[in-house]
């Protein structure tokens, strides 16, 4: 089984998608199994995280922006490949550093998350974007 998740963002930051895999797996009705999650773009990228305390995604988006600031910053004119601005590369940097594909057990009917556990598509962009994420289920 699976599906394409299809998301706008409106900039940088975590948007939490476990609602929407959640509706995926009940439509399913598969009780146990591997969902792998894979994004289907280069400058955005996908996490399990937090999702009780925002001050976490907080953190996490001061802690990307300190590490890799935008190309028109002093620290990165080493950057060749601006043609889309100066979010572009610093994206395509942050994706690297994080993943673009999960596999989450599913067991019982449910994701084997952690109590305090979410899965969010990590948008690196300045601008809306619209993203896709692609949801295979294989049952065990």
């Amino acid at each position: 089984m699976h599906d394409t998740i299809t998301l706008r963002t409106s900039g940088q930051g975590l948007y939490e998608i476990t609602p929407a895999i959640q509706r995926f797996l009940s439509e399913t009705a598969m009780d146990e199994g591997l969902l792998t999650l894979f994004c289907q773009h280069t400058s955005c990228s996908l996490l399990v995280q937090e999702n009780a305390d925002p001050d976490v995604q907080a953190d996490l988006r001061a802690f990307f922006r300190q590490l890799v600031p935008p190309a028109n910053d002093p620290a990165m004119t080493y950057l060749v490949h601006r043609t889309e601005g100066p979010d572009d590369m610093p994206a395509h940097i942050k994706a690297a550093l994080t993943q673009t594909s999960l596999s989450i057990p599913l067991i019982n009917g449910r994701l084997a998350l952690g109590t305090w556990q979410g899965i969010y598509l990590f948008e690196h962009r300045d601008t809306p974007h619209t993203r896709r994420v692609v949801a295979h289920l294989l049952a065990s």
